[in-house]
């Protein structure tokens, strides 16, 4: 559009500039004939008529000259006329276009606002409605009242679900926070929500390249030999699509921002605390503002792919000699804007896809295990910060062949455990991970006052509220919890659990939950997502190794604690001394369990035995 305005106005220009000078051109020809002819009349004439003649002549140049001036300055007025019209149209075309696409894309914008708005806004209405139907309603049988609570959070999940989808971007975001809060939801929303894990919706192929376009200055094919436009998968906040680097020939994985996140976010989150504020209103039993708050503080954050090339970067790093104990794989970082990120092309299969890990000879056993130690590092490690979606969608198992495990007297894992999605991460409190180490110690060791001691410490919980919490972050009824965490997992305990959070346990659960730190909230997500995987996994060696792999870290952390505390006394004081060995003889007590287990299951894993 401006390019066509200044194109007519230079055109106009040219047309004008044209026209004066072959005006000058033919009055400049002009003079020179007349001052030819007179001249020759000057040689030929006497004085006195030359006299006569030059004043006659003066008189007629005068006037002729007069005359060809007024002549010019016609032309010359008409040409700048013309111009000026030209020019006048020009802009007045170019001012046109530029108001009615400016209030196309305005029109075009409201209605995308208002379509956004008018989904959620019905769907909470119908949701509101549902729930205020079924909760007040009477019911001959609990069993009947529980079938329909169940059919209602089915119904709502359902709605709720087409809305967030259809509206994509942070709604994703939030589904997928929703279907990882199986220790606070219903089993109706949760399972309803798993999709968002790795099915969303996908950005065109158009609108990535316009995207790449802008943010690089290039073409994709300047970068890329190769680029599939067909997403490898796709996530709340962006998009994975395979490529070849041109200038290397490399296989890799192209990161690209949705287009549209950024003209949407600032309504989405304005929408979604008004959503929350009005269950916050109409059903203060359950409080939902905290999901806001977090997802208002992160949001911005992981929209920056140059902080998640960061994040990616240091973990990398500190694991890189933990292999052997995590078999751990980030992708490695090629380079990143603020919307676009190039790691290498690293792929492998869900880590809960038992039969593939059976074709493949992995042992279910080595992923749990693997898992316990990956992010137990995270939570338990000073300096290393806690991976922030700890979903089944971000992970993924990779073979490997005998030649990658390295030689047999040295040989590792025959897989790599792959984590992806960096973009947030939250670092532990060095107090807050004190007091959680030692509430795990006194679960393990079926210390009821330390639990409670330590449950308050850590997330402020009271000794009214300390049997639901315990239930929440074990995944277990609360004697199993306060006595024997060690068994597995029977159905008819979780399927008690289930009727209990649906009998009115789901409020006071919320209610607990809404008030703890933001990171506690994130431990036990990610606590929950081991214990999911290692159900999934159907591992043979029950919950008892990953706790003991737990209780591991926890007594180093409260180890370094006491060693700490210690060096605060004089090294002659024999309370030191004692100390310090009392403090050793806990922590060695720990880790030699741990490697008593290890050693059991090095000789199962080279024999072949099937552990019971």
């Amino acid at each position: 559009m401006f390019r066509s305005l200044i194109w007519t106005s230079r055109k106009a220009r040219l047309f004008c500039d044209a026209h004066q000078t072959a005006l000058s051109c033919r009055m400049k020809q002009h003079r020179s004939r007349r001052r030819l002819h007179i001249q020759s009349q000057h040689q030929t004439s006497t004085n006195e008529s030359n006299l006569r003649w030059r004043k006659t002549t003066k008189d007629a140049s005068w006037h002729s000259n007069s005359g060809e001036r007024l002549k010019e300055r016609v032309v010359l007025k008409s040409a700048t006329g013309k111009a000026i019209a030209t020019l006048s149209l020009a802009g007045a075309t170019g001012a046109g276009s530029y108001f009615y696409n400016e209030l196309e894309d305005m029109f075009n914008h409201a209605v995308m606002v208002s379509e956004r708005s008018t989904r959620i806004a019905v769907a909470a209405a119908k949701c509101f409605d549902d729930y205020r139907i079924v909760l007040g309603k009477n019911f001959d049988a609990e069993e009947e009242r529980q079938m329909a609570l169940s059919e209602c959070h089915k119904r709502c999940a359902e709605r709720t679900y087409t809305v967030l989808e259809a509206n994509a971007g942070i709604y994703i975001k939030m589904g997928q926070h929703l279907s990882a809060m199986t220790y606070l939801l219903p089993p109706e929303w949760t399972t309803t929500f798993i999709p968002f894990q790795d099915q969303c919706p996908v950005s065109s192929i158009e609108s990535v390249r316009e995207l790449f376009l802008k943010d690089m200055g290039v073409e994709l094919e300047e970068i890329f030999s190769e680029f599939d436009p067909v997403p490898l998968g796709t996530a709340s906040l962006a998009q994975v699509h395979k490529a070849k680097l041109r200038e290397t020939g490399e296989e890799v994985a192209v990161k690209i921002q949705h287009p549209a996140l950024a003209e949407f976010i600032p309504l989405d989150l304005k929408l979604t605390n008004l959503v929350f504020s009005a269950i916050d209103r109409f059903f203060p039993e359950y409080p939902m503002m905290w999901l806001y708050h977090e997802l208002d503080s992160s949001i911005f954050v992981e929209l920056d792919f140059t902080k998640e090339a960061q994040y990616a970067t240091e973990t990398q790093a500190y694991f890189r000699d933990k292999k052997g104990r995590t078999a751990l794989r980030i992708p490695t970082v090629k380079w990143a804007k603020p919307r676009i990120l190039v790691m290498e092309f690293i792929t492998g299969a869900r880590p809960y896809d038992i039969k593939f890990l059976d074709a493949h000879n992995i042992s279910r056993n080595e992923v749990s295990i693997c898992l316990s130690h990956i992010f137990n590092t995270m939570i338990f490690t000073p300096g290393v910060r806690v991976h922030c979606d700890p979903h089944a969608g971000n992970l993924a198992i990779r073979p490997l062949s005998n030649r990658e495990r390295g030689p047999w007297y040295n040989r590792g894992h025959n897989f790599e455990i792959i984590l992806y999605d960096h973009g947030l991460y939250r670092e532990v409190p060095l107090d807050l991970r004190r007091s959680y180490s030692k509430f795990w110690l006194s679960v393990i060791d079926s210390d009821e006052a330390g639990m409670r001691k330590y449950a308050k410490e850590f997330a402020g919980i009271s000794d009214d509220q300390f049997p639901l919490f315990a239930s929440a972050i074990t995944g277990r009824d609360f004697q199993t919890a306060k006595s024997s965490i060690m068994t597995r997992r029977s159905k008819d305990e979780t399927k008690k659990l289930a009727v209990a959070l649906q009998g009115g346990l789901m409020p006071n659960l919320i209610q607990l939950l809404s008030g703890v730190p933001p990171i506690v909230l994130l431990i036990l997500k990610t606590n929950d997502l081991t214990r999911a995987l290692d159900e999934c996994l159907e591992t043979t060696l029950g919950p008892e190794r990953t706790f003991l792999i737990m209780a591991n870290y926890c007594a180093r952390t409260v180890y370094a604690e006491d060693r700490e505390n210690l060096r605060q006394t004089s090294i002659f004081n024999p309370n030191r001394i004692i100390g310090e060995f009392e403090a050793f003889w806990k922590y060695f007590k720990r880790q030699s369990k741990v490697k008593a287990f290890d050693i059991t299951l090095w000789f199962v894993n080279i024999l072949h035995i099937e552990m019971i």
